[in-house]
């Protein structure tokens, strides 16, 4: 992992993608390919049982300075005081939410979830680390 390079104040403008939790290899942090059985990673060859797969946050924000706009992208733990939970744990509420209600599309979950996000972060400044 890269260390913080320098500090950014800035506010952010808009939530880039509406999956803010990915199944994450264990080893290199990158994406997963799940099955309905097994997951698998691309970048390192891992492999495993998918309900043994694990989480991560990745929340991609357009920001702005007083001079610019920047698209970033902020990985892992750092957002688990945002969201109040692990990643682990999200993707667990959103399934049980899910199952619970018998949703079949998780399109109003996920809906739901932006909105909740988007009302948390859009129009606030934070300190990003560079």
């Amino acid at each position: 992992m890269n260390s913080v390079q320098g500090l950014l104040a800035a506010s952010v403008i808009s939530i880039q993608n509406s999956c803010f939790v990915y199944p994450a290899c264990q080893n290199c942090f990158s994406r997963l390919t799940l099955g309905s059985r097994r997951f698998s990673c691309l970048k390192c060859g891992c492999t495993g049982e998918a309900k043994d797969a694990s989480y991560r946050y990745r929340l991609s924000l357009k920001i702005a300075d007083t001079n610019d706009l920047f698209d970033i992208t902020v990985f892992g733990s750092c957002l688990d005081p945002f969201f109040g939970v692990t990643a682990e744990n999200l993707q667990r509420y959103i399934q049980d939410f899910n199952q619970l209600s018998g949703e079949t599309n998780t399109e109003s979950s996920t809906r739901m979830l932006v909105q909740a996000v988007e009302t948390c972060f859009i129009g606030k400044r934070f300190i990003f680390g560079v």
